[in-house]
């Protein structure tokens, strides 16, 4: 098969993708999923965050696929999501280190500090106490699943019937409202 031949077949699959066709989705996931993989992959250097942002990337295409225009390369496009994706995880995780950071560091004690321990278990409590009573529910629900469960944003919207992206924006706000009691908390105990 020629250049020219790809070509023509990538035009007739985005067409196809364009129309809602699945079974175009498909062959295009098939087709380009591994080398894209292997190029987030090369840029994350994590798998299970590389296969995360490569199935993000499927699923944009496809939640976007009416805008799409056909005669673009379709890996062009392909590696234009995940570029910005793995862009955002960049900021995603600046924005994790600034808040663990500013967090306190929190020691689990061993049981030689009853002091320690106590003090500990009052933070747990009232943290526990804001994530109950300040966060609304389904925020509350996603972020208990990520922080408890240790559900990826992936498995997190599998799991909800939502988007990954929503997943992050609830997640967000759940670490805002925690840094704003903390910080508050924190300014108490200095006084």
């Amino acid at each position: 098969m020629g250049e020219q031949d790809h070509i023509s077949e990538d035009i007739e699959l985005l067409e196809r993708l364009r129309a809602s066709d699945k079974e175009a989705l498909k062959l295009i996931f098939e087709k380009y999923q591994p080398v894209l993989f292997r190029s987030v992959l090369y840029n994350v250097g994590d798998t299970d965050l590389a296969h995360d942002i490569v199935q993000e990337t499927f699923v944009r295409v496809w939640n976007h696929r009416a805008s799409i225009r056909p005669h673009l390369p379709i890996l062009a496009y392909l590696f234009r999501i995940s570029r910005n994706l793995i862009r955002d995880q960049v900021r995603r995780k600046a924005v994790r280190k600034q808040f663990e950071a500013e967090a306190p560091t929190i020691i689990q004690p061993t049981g030689t500090n009853p002091e320690e321990s106590a003090r500990l278990s009052m933070l747990e409590e009232r943290l526990s106490y804001v994530v109950k009573t300040h966060l609304p529910s389904k925020c509350r629900e996603i972020f208990l699943l990520s922080r408890l469960e240790g559900l990826s944003h992936a498995e997190i919207s599998k799991r909800l019937g939502i988007s990954p992206k929503t997943v992050e924006n609830q997640i967000t706000r759940a670490l805002k409202v925690l840094r704003r009691y903390l910080r508050s908390y924190l300014q108490e105990k200095g006084k």
